[in-house]
């Protein structure tokens, strides 16, 4: 008989309006104090969907007004921290790069300072990413793992001394070097994209020199081998995959001119130019991510602001700038139905945006300290979601992604 009492309509009643929706039981009239929007309403009138119980961080916390940032602004409990510190690995790193293997979960890191590709397994009983196995790279900057036709390849991409794939050979669970990379072509790799295209395994080399070539790599039957040239002497920082209207395209990002876009000719079987994104100049990474139907990049910048840019149909539309001095990379991620923005810097906190569809643009939700990110990548192992954070100067970080249920 709760009759004569007025109750904080917050999460902690959340049960109180499913049961009153569910039960038969004749209930006196029962009234809100708080929240404003709340007071003097009946219980009964409020629904399960005026509760905004999921939030995220350790646990619970009493009610407060909203902190800045928060993605919900008429959520009614206070935004804790949605990233937390799962795993320390004692090592820098510079790219991580997620894969799944013959049913297991493997990461593989380029480590330059420890002059090797390190390849993780993840323990599911344990809940941590495990030593399982090196790659020697003296000056390795990407280690990029394939599976593709029942192999696992490795391409290892080095400052110095040449670049080279790699194959895991099953009858001596190790890894063999297969092949090399041209040399003269590649001389300062900075970046790898893998994909497919019309059932056939396609890999492409960024390379950063004055005198070497974006490279574009095939796989047959014995190895990859190249395939074409793509925007020679422009220093390319980053190359990114995308498929739009079924339509593949390459984008990459340059020191020297704004991006390119190259778009697959069927008949030809090659990439061809097609335009350039906007008039910027100095983007150090390129990514996309997609929400429902629309087409969105990302563009880091070290010198001045990154961008956020809808793709209209022919070109792509500037959404939103975001402050970045010193940024390396800039990656968009889903974590179920939500999409996230890590913003990394050389010499300030990487910030956590969320974004908010009716606002078509991202918002803070959360500072991470991390020294000198050069990737983020995401990683759903099981029932536990990572955010990999590979460090340049400091040890890496692995994040763990957490909900809570304040209601219950």
């Amino acid at each position: 008989d709760l009759r004569g009492n007025t109750l904080a309509c917050d999460c902690k009643i959340k049960w109180l309006v499913e049961w009153l929706e569910s039960t038969n039981t004749t209930v006196p009239a029962v009234f809100c104090s708080s929240p404003g929007q709340f007071e003097g309403q009946r219980i009964r009138d409020l629904t399960l969907g005026d509760f905004q119980c999921i939030t995220t961080g350790k646990g619970p916390r009493p009610p407060v007004i909203p902190a800045p940032g928060c993605p919900d602004p008429h959520r009614r409990l206070s935004c804790p921290p949605d990233f937390v510190v799962h795993q320390v690995l004692p090592f820098q790193s510079v790219s991580a790069e997620p894969f799944t293997y013959a049913s297991d979960l493997y990461v593989a890191l380029a480590q330059p300072g420890a002059s090797s590709c390190a390849i993780l397994k993840w323990d599911y009983v344990e809940r941590k990413l495990r030593d399982f196995d090196r790659i020697p790279a003296h000056s390795a900057v990407h280690c990029k793992p394939i599976v593709a036709q029942n192999q696992l390849y490795v391409v290892v991409a080095q400052l110095f001394g040449g670049s080279y794939i790699y194959r895991w050979d099953t009858a001596v669970d190790k890894f063999i070097k297969i092949q090399d990379i041209d040399s003269q072509k590649t001389r300062k790799p900075n970046d790898i994209e893998a994909f497919q295209i019309e059932g056939d395994w396609y890999f492409v080399i960024a390379d950063s020199s004055k005198a070497g070539s974006t490279s574009l790599y095939r796989l047959n039957q014995n190895g990859f081998y190249s395939h074409q040239a793509l925007h020679a002497w422009h220093r390319d920082t980053d190359v990114e995959y995308v498929e739009n209207d079924g339509k593949p395209r390459l984008i990459i990002s340059s020191s020297s001119q704004a991006p390119v876009i190259y778009q697959w000719n069927r008949a030809q079987k090659q990439f061809a130019p097609q335009g350039e994104v906007g008039e910027m100049l100095d983007v150090q990474m390129v990514k996309h991510f997609k929400v429902k139907r629309d087409q969105f990049l990302c563009l880091s910048r070290y010198i001045g602001d990154s961008k956020v840019v809808r793709w209209e149909g022919q070109r792509f539309i500037e959404l939103q700038t975001l402050p970045s001095r010193g940024s390396m990379v800039m990656q968009p991620f889903l974590v179920e139905q939500r999409q996230y923005l890590a913003l990394g810097s050389d010499f300030s906190f990487t910030h956590v945006y969320l974004w908010e569809e009716e606002k078509q643009k991202f918002v803070k939700f959360q500072e991470l300290s991390v020294q000198a990110p050069r990737a983020f990548r995401y990683v759903p192992a099981a029932d536990v979601q990572l955010l990999l954070a590979p460090s340049f100067k400091a040890n890496t970080l692995v994040y763990r992604h957490v909900v809570v249920d304040l209601s219950l």
